[in-house]
Parts: structure tokens; C-alpha cells; sequence
């Protein structure tokens, strides 16, 4: 949800800087797009074949190396670093995922893990490129990328398609066909909506000869109703919205008119930082509407037990705990819930933070 001055054809149209990069770090190698990036190419590595001892359980492990922040990966091993910027032959990292010794060559043979060469020539890379480290994703902002450089340069219609076309060349495939009118329309009717389109509506797109016809019919799509209900599916889903109070009596609730209010949000366009505001705090506004109050309904869909027998005060506790654990899930796009017991492995939380938002939530009746 753009603000609304971008205009809701360009948005189906003209890819947002948010929407481009996302499709980039789906659809590139480091092979790809040049140089090796720390949280596309390189962190997953890391957690998946790495972590498991060079992280937060080390010291009890007693294993001298974390991977899992830079100023310990890069760090001073008794005259040895595991991570040399520019030097991949000093590193004892690449040393050893490259060694022949068995004994040496990590990850360990005990450990079931095993690097392939693309991940091994992936780390390398980084290393000789510097080996720049990067915050979590999260907290980066997302920035446009250049366009890469392709063949067939009349191909692509939007930024989009050099980095499909990219890919298909470096396969040495070609792209497909252009598909016929009525798939067109189908396909974008379905994904707007989630339905596809009439008879009606399938007639009128075909007899119309213009130029501008499937603009018309994105416009047309985007004007409906459905496409705020298609639209809100998801964010419901990650809201937790249900019908229904969850647990043994899973009793009968009425949170409709929340659910109503985030379909009219996409339908109106309304911009995303507006969204998140009325959702967390909508309440606390200078002259906060009915609408506005109304969104804060977000934090009142956790499971709700109505059991005769429960401890009032104990669920009092779970509740919070879900409103602070959905809320950075769905605003941060991290997880704190395993704060909730230790400080987190992997995001940079500690149980501290974790106990201080939950104070916030613990002041709300």
C-alpha cells in the first residue's frame, strides 16, 4: 500500500523499490549479480552449516570462534583470524572449509554437514571482495538495484524483466511465448481478486482493440471490492484473526469489523505507515476516530480462554506475550518470542528487550 499519490496502475506497472528488491534476492546468485551480498549469500551459509557450534552456544562448546557477529568472526585468534578482509589465503575459515586433511575440513564429518562447492566459491568470494558484513535485513533499508546488463536488450517492458531475462540468458534459455489475451486476463484477475473473471468481463477485454486495454482492466480490478479482500487475507492470517476464541470452548467472537476495516485499507490505498500507526496506536491519536480505535484491534485478536478453571492471572501473561511476539513478527519482521526465556541466538534481542515491550502491553486493562 503506496501512498495514494503513486496512483494504482503504477503500482501493478512500475515496481517499487521494496517489490524489486525482494524479487532480486529471489531470482540472483552472487554468479549473477557480481558481488557476493553478506544476508543473501553468505549469512545463510553461516546458519545452516555453522551456527550449529560457532554461534551462542560456543563457550559452553568451548570452541574459540563465533561466526554469528562480526566482531568475533573477524576477531583475534592468538594470532590467527578466521576471517581476513581481502585475503582469502589468510583466512583460517577458508583454510579449513577447503582443506583436504579430513580431520581439519570443516564443518566436521561428525556433524552430518557438508558445504558444496558453490557455497565454498560463494564464502571465498566474500572474503576476497572484503568480506563486508551486513545488519539484518530488516534493518537495512531496501535500496533499487542496477539493472544488469542483458542480450536481448528489446525484450524487457519493465525493470522486472532484465532480471528474469538475466537469468533465462545465463541458462541459455529462451523466454516463453507471450501468452494469449485471455490467459493475461485470467491470470491477473486471479491475482488481484482471486477470481477469475466472467464471461462478461472476459467478452468486453477481448472486443476492446486499444492500446491502453489491460491498463484499463488492472484499473478495473483494483477499483473492486474483491481486491481489498484479497489483499487482507494475508495480513489477517499474520494478525491472527479468527472468528472464534481458540482454546477448549473455542467460543463464538466478533472481531468483523477490524477484519472490515483492513480489507477498506487496501481498497482505499491506504499508505503503509498510516496502516501500522492505527493498528498499534490508533487508540492514542490527537481525535482518534471510530475507525481509528478500530484498528487497534490488531492487538486484541490473540486466543482468548473463557475455561472456568483457569488462573485469570496467568492468561493475563499470555496474552501479552502474544501481542509482543505477533507485533515485531508482523512490524519488525523478526521474531522475539525466543527472548521470551534467554537473550536470542540469532537476532540482536536480548531477554531484557523482550520484558521491556512486554511492560507495554502489560499497562493496557
Amino acid at each position: 500500500m503506496e501512498a495514494a499519490s503513486h496512483g494504482r496502475y503504477n503500482r501493478m506497472h512500475n515496481t517499487t523499490p521494496m517489490r524489486a528488491f525482494a524479487l532480486t534476492l529471489t531470482l540472483l546468485s552472487p554468479a549473477l549479480y557480481g558481488a557476493v551480498e553478506f544476508n543473501r549469500d553468505v549469512r545463510p551459509i553461516l546458519a545452516d552449516k555453522c551456527y550449529n557450534c560457532h554461534a551462542t552456544d560456543a563457550a559452553a562448546k568451548k570452541i574459540p570462534l563465533r561466526l554469528d557477529s562480526e566482531a568475533a568472526a573477524k576477531a583475534d585468534l592468538g594470532g590467527r583470524r578466521a576471517i581476513v578482509e581481502g585475503d582469502p589465503g589468510a583466512s583460517q575459515m577458508i583454510r579449513r572449509i577447503t582443506s583436504e586433511n579430513k580431520a581439519q575440513r570443516m564443518p566436521p564429518v561428525y556433524s552430518g554437514l557438508k558445504l558444496t562447492a558453490a557455497e565454498i566459491e560463494t564464502l571465498r568470494q566474500w572474503v576476497a571482495e572484503g568480506a563486508k558484513w551486513q545488519k539484518h535485513w530488516s534493518f537495512i533499508p531496501p535500496v533499487r538495484p542496477p539493472l544488469p546488463a542483458v542480450k536481448n536488450a528489446a525484450w524487457p517492458r519493465n525493470p522486472i524483466d532484465a532480471f528474469v531475462l538475466q537469468k533465462l540468458e545465463r541458462e541459455r534459455l529462451q523466454p516463453s511465448p507471450e501468452a494469449g489475451r485471455e490467459t493475461l486476463l485470467r491470470r491477473v484477475s486471479l491475482d488481484l481478486t482471486g477470481l477469475p473473471p466472467t464471461l462478461a468481463e472476459m467478452d468486453a477485454f477481448l472486443n476492446d482493440k486499444s492500446a491502453d486495454a489491460y491498463p484499463k482492466a488492472v484499473d478495473r480490478l483494483l477499483a473492486s471490492p474483491r481486491y481489498g479482500e484479497r489483499m487482507a487475507e494475508r495480513w489477517l492470517d499474520a494478525a491472527r484473526y479468527a472468528d472464534t476464541n481458540g482454546y477448549q470452548y473455542d467460543a463464538e467472537r466478533f472481531m468483523w469489523r477490524w477484519r472490515d476495516w483492513v480489507i477498506e485499507s487496501f481498497n482505499r490505498n491506504q499508505p503503509f505507515d498510516q496502516f501500522t500507526l492505527e493498528q498499534i496506536a490508533g487508540d492514542m491519536l490527537p481525535g482518534a476516530t471510530l475507525e481509528q480505535k478500530i484498528a487497534t484491534g490488531f492487538n486484541r485478536n490473540h486466543r482468548a480462554n473463557t475455561e472456568d478453571g483457569i488462573i485469570p492471572e496467568e492468561y493475563a501473561v499470555e496474552y501479552v506475550v502474544d501481542r509482543v511476539e505477533t507485533t515485531s513478527t508482523v512490524f519488525m519482521g523478526v521474531t522475539l518470542g525466543c527472548a521470551r526465556c534467554h537473550n536470542h541466538k540469532y537476532d540482536p534481542f536480548t531477554q531484557k528487550e523482550f520484558y521491556q515491550v512486554f511492560s507495554y502491553f502489560n499497562n493496557v486493562p
